[in-house]
C-alpha cells in the first residue's frame, strides 16, 4: 500500500457489514473501510462486526476501520487499540489540532504502521499538523467532512488547499486521502490533487443516501472511472 506518485488515486469504499464488504471488494474497491454511517462521519462499528468484515475479505482487499471521534487526547490511544485488535489492516481515527504529541505518539504505538489520522474540513489545521502526525508515527492522513449535509469536500476547501495538503503528506512520507460526500463526478477533479485514496460512502449508495445499502453498479462505475484515468494518463 505504499504511495506511488505516478498512480491515479485508489478507491476507498466504506461498508457497514460483511455483506457490503464482500460486494465492494468483488466490484474492485482498493480499500474496504468499516464504518457505521448512522453514527456520523466517523462512527465506529462494534468490534465483532469489524472482525466479521476482516474474515469476509481476507486476502481479497486491503481493509481499514474507523475508531471514532475521541473528544479528548487521553482517550485517543484506547480507541485506536480497541479497533486495532480486530485484525483490520488500517485504523482511522479523528484527530484534533490541539491533541498533544505524546497522545498522538501513544495512539500510533497502538496500531504500529497502521494508523490514519482523519482531519475535518473547516476545523483548525495548522501548517505543522501533518508534520506532527508523521513525527508521531502515523501512516497516513485524510480530510473528510464532519457534517453530512449535502456539502461536498470541494465546497468547504478550495482546490489550492487540497493540493497543498496532499503535497505536504507526500513530503512527510504519509499516505493521503480525500473524502466527504463525494460523487463519481468528483473523481476527475480531485484526482488532480494526487491523493493516494478517494473515499466514498453516500455517493455509491442507493439514492445517494449513506444510511442505505451500497449500490454495486455505482461502485463498479467508480472503479471504471478511476481506471479510465489510467488510460487518459497513458495517452
Amino acid at each position: 500500500m505504499s504511495s506511488d506518485l505516478r498512480a491515479r488515486p485508489r478507491l476507498l469504499v466504506s461498508v457497514r457489514d460483511a455483506d457490503e464488504a464482500v460486494m465492494a471488494a468483488r466490484a474492485g474497491a482498493d480499500l474496504v473501510d468499516a464504518k457505521d454511517p448512522v453514527r456520523g462521519a466517523l462512527g465506529a462499528l462494534p468490534v465483532e462486526t469489524v472482525r466479521a468484515i476482516v474474515a469476509s475479505i481476507a486476502d481479497v482487499a486491503v481493509s481499514s476501520a474507523v475508531a471514532g471521534e475521541p473528544q479528548d487526547a487521553a482517550s485517543l490511544p484506547g480507541s485506536v487499540a480497541a479497533m486495532a485488535g480486530t485484525g483490520i489492516g488500517y485504523v482511522k481515527v479523528a484527530v484534533r489540532a490541539d491533541f498533544d504529541d505524546d497522545a498522538l505518539a501513544a495512539a500510533a504505538r497502538a496500531a504500529p504502521g497502521r494508523l490514519i489520522a482523519v482531519l475535518f474540513a473547516g476545523a483548525p489545521m495548522p501548517d505543522d499538523l501533518v508534520g506532527r502526525l508523521a513525527g508521531a508515527g502515523f501512516a497516513g492522513v485524510m480530510i473528510d467532512t464532519a457534517t453530512k449535509d449535502g456539502r461536498r469536500l470541494g465546497d468547504l476547501l478550495p482546490a489550492p488547499r487540497l493540493s497543498a495538503f496532499t503535497a505536504d503528506a507526500r513530503l512527510h512520507g504519509l499516505l493521503s486521502g480525500l473524502a466527504g460526500s463525494l460523487t463519481i463526478a468528483d473523481i476527475a477533479v480531485l484526482a488532480a490533487h494526487r491523493p493516494d485514496y478517494l473515499g466514498f460512502r453516500g455517493g455509491l449508495c442507493f439514492g445517494s443516501d449513506r444510511t442505505r445499502g451500497l449500490d454495486a453498479e455505482r461502485v463498479a462505475l467508480a472503479v471504471q472511472t478511476l481506471r479510465g484515468l489510467d488510460r487518459r494518463n497513458a495517452a
